[in-house]
């Protein structure tokens, strides 16, 4: 499991890597291009193997997460867990 994790945290590295790197360090807009699109699927891939993993299920936890989402969104018109 904790492989799992580390390739996670690896992932996503690579990914903000790829961001920094295409905003030119927050100086321009981001252009999108396929090796942000690419890093986003290794993310996904890692986050679902870390899921499996855990024996969690990932769809059930997404809708459950999205439920919270919109539960906080009509409450308080914000999906951030502080006011």
């Amino acid at each position: 499991m904790e492989i799992r994790y580390i390739d996670l945290v690896s992932e996503v590295g690579e990914l903000g890597k790829e961001i920094i790197q295409g905003s030119s360090y927050g100086k321009n807009d981001f252009e999108v291009t396929d090796k942000p699109q690419d890093e986003i699927g290794d993310c996904l891939f890692s986050l679902l193997a870390l899921c499996c993993s855990l024996n969690i299920n990932a769809e059930e936890t997404v809708k459950n997460s999205l439920n919270k989402y919109e539960r906080r969104f009509n409450e308080r018109g914000s999906i951030g867990s502080h006011n």
